[in-house]
């Protein structure tokens, strides 16, 4: 087949995959891969994914890894759900003594919907499997100049199209072939090797298909944090298990709302981070006190804390701009 030769030649070797007719890869690889991939790209995992396996090179590593040390290796990735997902998930998997094989057994372990159970059975075991993430979606709709495909027509017609040979490969291939040609914008139809099969090539408007989903308004959210700084150390918090960000380490603050808070003299700045239901506007303000749980880390070491992206920018702001506070209140 053709994408077969041109996945051969153009492949992306990638840390988490095996060469094309090479032997499966280690199934803990794929599947942290996979976990790693929701909803961030490529770019942004292939560091953190070498790290974090040099770190637990096992699923018995990470399994009896604390939960403090996953987050914190967690920390700048996002949906942090995933993370504590994939401890819950290493456990469970350890205590059955093995990976399940099949995408029907892999989809009852935490974390798992119906695409990464299918890419881990697919990859690692051999299942022939759809496997359907953003980018394969694109490609068979465009494959059938489908406007607005149904995920179960898009499952439907990727089963069909999968070998029951190395259906793993396949799946790799047509991933590879949506992230890197059939983009959604500018696809690089001359490079496809599908596209004397491809009906959205035909119609002289590839772009077209699938029709772009309506973008909802996200509402905007306000919190405060506080910045308590003494002896060259900040005062820090961990989160509460449950709900955004959880159990992540974090500046301590208020409750998120849509109230702004009021305006503060000891106001620092504000930064904005992008979830994915709402935009946060958080407050950063100097504060003598903290609250009662929490500990001191050295400013020095802050990077060890593991915090996440909101409030990585929020440290930041505060260490740019609390000299400046210091002068004018010190001015006469």
């Amino acid at each position: 087949m053709l994408l077969s030769q041109h996945y051969v030649d153009n492949f992306r070797n990638l840390p988490w995959r095996s060469a094309p007719g090479a032997p499966a890869p280690d199934p803990y690889r794929v599947w942290l891969s996979e976990i790693m991939l929701q909803q961030t790209t490529v770019a942004a995992v292939t560091g953190r994914f070498e790290r974090f396996v040099a770190r637990w090179p096992t699923i018995e590593a990470l399994a009896a890894a604390r939960e403090e040390d996953v987050l914190s290796e967690w920390a700048g990735l996002g949906y942090y759900a995933r993370a504590r997902n994939l401890i819950a998930c290493a456990s469970e998997i350890v205590r059955r003594g093995a990976f399940p094989r099949t995408s029907a057994e892999l989809i009852a372990l935490p974390g798992l919907g119906a695409y990464t159970s299918a890419a881990i059975a697919a990859i690692a075991f051999g299942e022939h499997a759809s496997v359907v993430d953003t980018n394969i979606a694109r490609v068979v709709a465009r494959l059938h100049a489908l406007i607005s495909p149904s995920a179960r027509e898009i499952r439907d017609l990727m089963l069909a199209m999968t070998p029951v040979d190395r259906p793993g490969d396949f799946a790799q291939a047509m991933m590879d072939l949506g992230a890197t040609i059939c983009r959604p914008k500018a696809p690089a139809c001359a490079d496809c090797p599908l596209r004397s099969q491809c009906a959205a090539f035909g119609s002289g408007t590839p772009e077209a298909f699938p029709a772009a989903k309506a973008k909802r308004a996200r509402p905007i959210r306000h919190g405060t944090a506080w910045w308590t700084e003494r002896d060259g150390k900040v005062w820090l918090v961990r989160r509460p298990p449950q709900g955004l960000l959880g159990g992540m380490a974090a500046l301590p603050g208020s409750e998120w709302s849509a109230e702004p808070p009021r305006p503060s003299p000891d106001a620092l700045g504000t930064v904005r981070h992008v979830f994915t239901h709402f935009a946060l506007d958080l407050s950063i303000e100097r504060r003598s006190e903290g609250p009662a749980r929490g500990w001191w880390q050295p400013l020095d070491r802050l990077a060890e804390a593991g915090l996440p992206s909101l409030y990585r920018r929020a440290a930041q702001l505060a260490l740019a701009d609390a000299p400046a506070l210091d002068e004018a209140r010190t001015a006469p």
